[in-house]
């Protein structure tokens, strides 16, 4: 063999593409959103209720002072 062995040039190694997160990690966080939004949606739901409740003492004892008046004058 006359001829030289030829040299395999190869381009640098690219970098990996971005890795994706595993399966488990998409899962989890697509579960935390559904859960997040699922809890605003009911602390709202309190809230109102809640505010509902409170309006309906604070008349209830307006009503019960009014009533009680008359009766110490």
């Amino acid at each position: 063999m006359s001829t030289p062995r030829r040299r395999i040039i190869r381009p640098p190694a690219s970098p990996a593409p971005a890795a994706q997160p595993p399966r488990q990690l998409v899962k989890l966080r697509a579960r935390l959103e559904k859960e997040r939004a699922a809890l605003a949606r009911w602390q709202a739901r309190f809230r109102r209720a809640f505010r509902a409740i409170d309006r309906l003492q604070r008349s209830i004892s307006r009503t019960e002072r009014r009533i009680s008046q008359p009766e110490e004058s």
